[in-house]
C-alpha cells in the first residue's frame, strides 16, 4: 500500500476537507484528489463521498482511517524509541491508568520503584476506561492499568492483577448510614453518577440489570471520582465507590457506608498491553514484575 497516499488520506479524513488538507500539507487540491483516487484503485474500495463543500468517509474509509492512525502512531513511537536508543538506552515508562489505580495504587508503586531506578523517566496518564485503552492502542503509552469487567478488544492482552472492593456510601448521618438495606430501597435515593466510559458507572448499571432493579434517579453527574465523593461529604447523594478511595473518609466519619443485602461487589484490576509487542523494554518488564510482587493493599475498613 502506498503509505504517502495513506498519510494524505488520513489528513483529509481528519479535516473533512480536501481544501483544508491541501493547505495543511502545502500541496495542490488536484494532487490530493489524485492520491485518494489511486488509493481507492489500489484497495478496490470507495473510500470517500462528496458532502456539500466537504467530504464524507464511507464505512470502508472509516475502517481504513482507524487502522492508518494506529500505523502512524506506531511510526512516531518507533522514532521516539530510536532516539532514546541513540542516547544509550530506553529510559522511559509510559503508563496510562483509570482513576482508581492512578490515584491510589500507582503513586505508591512508582515511588518505591523510583528508589531503585532514580534516573528512570516516568509518564503517567489518567482517564476513564475508554480513554486509557485508546491511548494504549494508539501507542501513546506502553502499559495500562484498567478497572474493567468485560473485554471486547482483540488487540489487547490483559492480565488479572487484583480485585478491589466497591462500597455504597451516603452522607454521614443519612437514614441508611451503617444500615443493611435491600438494593431496591437504596436505588430510590438520588444517586451521583459518573460520566459515560467510567467503570464505576458500568458496575452500577450492570448491578441493576442483574437484580432487575430500575436505575436510580440521577441527582448529579460528575466527570471524576473525587468530585462525586466530595458531594457526599458535603451532605448530598448516594454513590457506588471504590473502597480504596473512601475508606479514610469513612474512618473520619465524613461519610457513611450502606450494606446492601446479598451483594458484595469486587471488581478486577488488569494490566494491559498490546498483543504482538514482543520487543518490550527491560524497564517495562521489571516494573510489571515489581507491581506483581508488591504486597496487596488492604481495602477493608478495620
Amino acid at each position: 500500500m502506498n503509505l504517502h497516499a495513506l498519510r494524505i488520506f488520513t489528513k483529509v479524513a481528519a479535516l473533512k476537507s480536501v481544501t483544508k488538507a491541501a493547505d495543511s500539507l502545502s500541496i495542490s487540491q488536484p494532487a490530493i484528489s489524485v492520491q485518494i483516487r489511486n488509493l481507492e484503485k489500489e484497495t478496490g474500495l470507495k473510500l470517500v463521498e462528496t458532502k456539500g463543500g466537504g467530504i464524507k468517509l464511507t464505512k470502508e474509509g472509516e475502517f481504513l482511517v482507524r487502522h492508518a492512525e494506529k500505523l502512524f502512531d506506531m511510526e512516531m513511537d518507533i522514532e521516539s524509541k530510536l532516539i532514546q536508543l541513540k542516547n544509550g538506552v530506553l529510559q522511559e515508562l509510559r503508563i496510562s491508568s483509570t482513576y482508581l489505580p492512578a490515584n491510589f495504587l500507582l503513586p505508591i508503586w512508582l515511588a518505591n520503584y523510583k528508589k531503585h531506578f532514580p534516573t528512570l523517566k516516568v509518564n503517567l496518564f489518567s482517564g476513564n476506561s475508554n480513554q486509557v485503552i485508546e491511548q494504549l492502542l494508539h501507542y501513546k503509552t506502553d502499559l495500562a492499568f484498567v478497572v474493567k469487567e468485560e473485554w471486547n478488544s482483540p488487540e489487547l492482552y490483559h492480565e488479572h492483577l487484583m480485585d478491589l472492593d466497591f462500597w455504597f456510601i451516603v452522607p454521614h448521618g443519612h437514614k441508611y448510614d451503617g444500615k443493611e438495606v435491600e438494593l431496591r430501597e437504596l436505588m430510590s435515593e438520588p444517586f451521583l453518577f459518573r460520566e459515560e466510559g467510567s467503570s464505576t458507572r458500568e458496575i452500577l448499571f450492570s448491578l441493576c440489570k442483574i437484580h432487575r432493579v430500575p436505575l436510580p434517579n440521577i441527582g448529579l453527574q460528575f466527570h471524576g471520582l473525587n468530585e462525586s465523593v466530595r458531594s457526599v461529604i458535603a451532605g448530598y447523594g448516594t454513590m457506588l465507590a471504590p473502597a480504596l478511595a473512601v475508606r479514610d473518609h469513612l474512618k473520619r466519619n465524613e461519610i457513611g457506608r450502606v450494606i446492601v443485602k446479598g451483594i458484595d461487589i469486587k471488581r478486577p484490576i488488569y494490566i494491559c498491553s498490546r498483543k504482538g509487542d514482543t520487543d518490550v523494554s527491560n524497564n517495562l518488564k521489571e516494573f510489571i514484575n515489581f507491581v506483581k510482587s508488591y504486597p496487596i493493599i488492604e481495602t477493608e475498613n478495620k
